[in-house]
């Protein structure tokens, strides 16, 4: 099973660039936000001034991203929690980013939020299904995430 998914993931990164049939990968990620605290030491006679660097906690958010590998094109959206309602809105919003796609592909992991029961759960029956209708999922391999390009573009977001 490894190999079929392997073989289908690398397939699809292989095809010609076609408008109507886009390639995207998506991936989250969650991101903790910390504010910098730098606290001056007391000084010393004779010696460099020193300081202490801590950080504090204020609060993680999620990212959500997405690169198109064949034309470099980004979308991230930030939230504040990773449930199948962000995944749904981000599909969403990726659907509406190409309206003249026939078919929209996306690389993406097996995590239990990123299938199509996200759209059912989180709009209308038809508006679900027109958005399942959009999208074709390409789910790489479990422990193989690292075949999906957005885990190397992520880190840039």
């Amino acid at each position: 099973m490894f190999l079929a998914k392997m073989e289908r993931v690398l397939e699809v990164y292989n095809r010609p660039y076609d408008p109507e049939y886009p390639v995207v990968c998506f991936d989250e990620r969650p991101c903790f936000l910390i504010g910098d605290v730098v606290e001056e030491l007391a000084m010393k006679s004779g010696q460099v001034a020193k300081t202490h660097y801590a950080y504090e906690k204020n609060g993680s958010c999620n990212i959500l991203a997405m690169i198109e590998p064949k034309t470099g094109k980004r979308f991230s959206q930030i939230r504040r929690k990773r449930r199948k309602k962000e995944f749904a809105q981000f599909m969403k919003r990726l659907a509406q980013l190409y309206p003249h796609a026939k078919k929209i592909i996306v690389i993406l992991d097996n995590l239990n939020t990123h299938n199509e029961s996200a759209f059912y759960e989180n709009f209308s029956a038809e508006e679900a299904a027109q958005l399942i209708d959009r999208f074709e999922f390409v789910y790489t391999p479990k422990t193989a995430s690292w075949l999906n390009m957005i885990e190397i573009a992520k880190h840039f977001f």
